[in-house]
């Protein structure tokens, strides 16, 4: 498992003192109030660069945060597209049978009689449940609902998932 997560992507400045308008990449935003640092880049491992979180407020569905040292418009603005990143030890812990989107990416999916699917690489959130994005070489991408009466197993070691498909979700009568 990856040891950083992105909570957020900053896309634009808010005010002339420095605020940075996120949007957050959880499911509960309200996580940020919790956050006391936090990791700011491009992409996790480079170039990363922590700041201390001086405050968290929200507006419409974005937050809007202050970090020490970015005083003013123009250094926000170099900001602008970079990722809010936490170490996983300040992660919210999950409920059990839940998984961080990161984490599931290039699982390797497996039907109950052992047969690969293919590799999960995308996760869509619908709004009552999530469905897997699962690249297949022969079937091209299979979307499966991200339900317990669907996925059989997790397991991280081994990176696979078992799956049970309902029927009619691949079309095997060719």
């Amino acid at each position: 498992m990856i040891q950083y997560i992105k909570v957020g992507k900053i896309v634009n400045t808010h005010g002339v003192a420095g605020e940075l308008k996120i949007m957050p990449l959880t499911d509960d935003p309200k996580r940020y109030n919790k956050l006391k640092s936090v990791y700011i880049s491009l992409k996790i491992g480079e170039g990363m660069k922590k700041y201390d979180v001086m405050g968290v407020r929200y507006h419409k569905n974005f937050v809007i945060m202050k970090v020490k040292d970015i005083d003013d418009l123009n250094a926000a603005e170099k900001l602008k597209e970079h990722f809010v990143i936490v170490d996983r030890k300040d992660a919210v812990k999950l409920p059990k049978d839940t998984f961080f989107i990161c984490d599931l990416i290039g699982m390797n999916v497996y039907d109950e009689e052992g047969k690969s699917l293919g590799v999960l690489t995308d996760v869509l959130k619908t709004g009552s449940n999530d469905v897997y994005v699962v690249k297949s070489d022969s079937l091209g991408d299979i979307l499966i609902p991200a339900l317990k009466t669907v996925v059989k197993k997790v397991c991280f070691e081994e990176n696979k998932m078992v799956v049970n498909l309902p029927q009619g979700l691949i079309d095997d009568e060719i």
